[in-house]
């Protein structure tokens, strides 16, 4: 009789259809509303992603997962409401949460402490604490209609106690390090751990959810600098490392985020359904994954009503040749500005890493780059290269080239240069273990139609050592800002189109953000957890404020 492992994960929503991604323990039928679909298999791991179509717009929709005819989800006596699957109703207003950066740990001391309290000690769960309180209400219709997962779904460089047991037990590469995961059976386990949560487990079945990853999901700063690279390739695990987290990557993240129609046109997809295990046939494909070039596989985009999604991967198409830096490479940018320039009412752009820092970090950012590039001779090279590293300078900011062609797409969308502007311009990231919300500046008397803003939402459940607050809420400073303005500006960093501030300053709480859209109304809340009983988490309001 199969088993349900893993699931279900509500993933992929339109006005009629939608798709289920499930993990089994066998090969099986499993059906979702009426669509049945035949399991698939990498490297002995069995999964399927069930299409429904069909579905009313705006309507909450219960529904069961039956394996082989027998239903295995909801689970007998489970206390949590059921699981709906509710369409997109173009005419509603709709809400979207979203964050980043999640590590797996217990729900009790002492990793529930903050981390100034005990060094294992990471905070609790925001995006557990906002599960139960959503379980708690038990009004489906009050559900938002997408979570958002800004990147560091699990940490594959710092496995979670219990997935560091399990490795302990298992007969590994001999090359394998011993606190990082290694090929795609380790990757499922942590991504099972990372998952099955009960209360995780029950709003990842019922709210839809986008995801795209970020550097933990291979190994931190991954992709940082072409040292970094050189380091790294010259092991012999590495390429193994890289191979199994991208594999992992496409069949619990990024499979979820096609529609079913890019699903029919995938090659690759139904490759690895054809055959009786695709494993080989997805290893060969990430082979090179990372060292791709041209446009990113990982980055889509999709509409929510008449709102505009754009996701971007700004972490595995990176050119790291020192001089010649791109965060995106320069073949996609055609695509990203089709993309963000489709007629919305609102456009979300969402990277993993924040696109506008606090502006005295930006332009530490862009002065280190600039250095490590020679602006100020042979010599200081090597140290703008180290203090890259030391310091994990790897935003936009870092990017000037690829940062500057952003700007400039900004502020084309803002003035109407591109079609009809829209009635926001909202950036979406995480990365940074901090929230804030920065709105740009324009020009007086340029014509700027569209507010454009950042909201930072990380961590769900990663906090920073209290030396690391220390440095950022310095960066947030006044005189951090001059400070870096006047080093960027004597390294020859050229000048942006726009500026911007933050509004709301900093927190350090774990959180997460919401997003409402109402007609041209667009309203930002960040919550984040109250230290206290991590047996009943509360959320208080970090901000709160209208953009629109």
């Amino acid at each position: 009789m199969p088993a349900l492992l893993l699931g279900p994960v509500l993933r992929y929503i339109d006005t009629r259809s939608a798709t289920v991604w499930v993990q089994v323990d066998e090969p099986c039928e499993v059906e979702v509303l009426g669509a049945r679909s035949r399991t698939w298999c990498v490297d002995g791991h069995h999964f399927a992603l069930v299409v429904v179509e069909g579905l009313t717009p705006g309507a909450d929709t219960p529904y069961a997962v039956r394996l082989d005819g027998a239903v295995v989800w909801p689970e007998a006596g489970s206390p949590f409401p059921p699981s709906t699957i509710r369409a997109i109703d173009p005419a509603a207003a709709r809400s979207l949460i979203f964050g980043s950066c999640r590590m797996t740990l217990p729900h009790a001391p002492p990793y529930t402490l903050r981390s100034d309290e005990h060094p294992d000690g990471h905070g609790i769960d925001a995006l557990r604490t906002y599960a139960l309180r959503a379980a708690a209400a038990g009004d489906a219709g009050a559900l938002p209609e997408m979570l958002l997962m800004l990147g560091d779904q699990i940490y594959a460089d710092q496995p979670s106690p219990e997935v560091r047991a399990m490795l302990r037990d298992r007969d590994r590469a001999p090359d394998a390090p011993e606190d990082e995961l290694d090929d795609f059976d380790e990757y499922a386990l942590a991504y099972r751990a990372a998952w099955d949560e009960p209360a995780i487990r029950w709003l990842l079945s019922t709210v839809p959810t986008t995801m795209v990853f970020d550097d933990h999901e291979i190994h931190a700063e991954w992709r940082i600098s072409q040292g970094w690279m050189d380091e790294k390739e010259a092991t012999s695990w590495f390429d193994r490392h890289i191979r199994s987290g991208l594999m992992a990557y496409w069949v619990f993240q990024h499979l979820g985020n096609l529609s079913p129609a890019a699903l029919e046109d995938s090659a690759l997809y139904a490759g690895v359904r054809a055959d009786e295990d695709g494993g080989p046939r997805l290893a060969a494909a990430m082979e090179d994954a990372g060292h791709q070039v041209g446009h990113s596989r990982w980055s889509f985009a999709r509409d929510l009503g008449d709102t505009r999604l754009v996701v971007v991967d700004s972490r595995a198409g990176r050119d790291v040749t020192p001089g010649h830096r791109r965060l995106i490479r320069d073949e996609e940018w055609a695509w990203i500005r089709q993309e963000a320039t489709r007629p919305a009412r609102h456009l979300l752009l969402a990277s993993s890493v924040p696109i506008l820092l606090a502006p005295g970090l930006h332009h530490l950012q862009a002065w280190d780059e600039a250095v490590a590039d020679g602006a100020w001779g042979e010599r200081p090279r090597g140290l703008g290269e180290k203090i890259r590293r030391a310091a994990v300078l790897d935003h936009w900011a870092s990017f000037q080239h690829t940062f500057h062609a952003m700007a400039a797409l900004l502020d084309d969308i803002a003035h109407g240069r591109t079609g009809d502007a829209p009635a926001s311009v909202v950036l979406l990231s995480g990365d940074v273990h901090h929230c804030y919300l920065a709105e740009a500046g324009f020009p007086r008397g340029t014509g700027a139609h569209a507010p454009v803003w950042q909201a930072v939402c990380s961590a769900f459940r990663k906090e920073l050592a209290p030396r690391e607050r220390r440095a950022i809420s310095f960066g947030h400073s006044r005189f951090a800002e001059r400070l870096a303005r006047r080093l960027a500006r004597a390294a020859g960093v050229a000048p942006l189109p726009f500026d911007w501030r933050v509004v709301d300053e900093p927190d350090y709480g774990n959180q997460i953000g919401t997003l409402t859209l109402d007609g041209d109304r667009a309203d930002v809340r960040v919550e984040a957890v109250l230290d206290g009983d991590h047996a009943d988490p509360r959320l208080r309001t970090a901000f709160t404020r209208t953009l629109t």
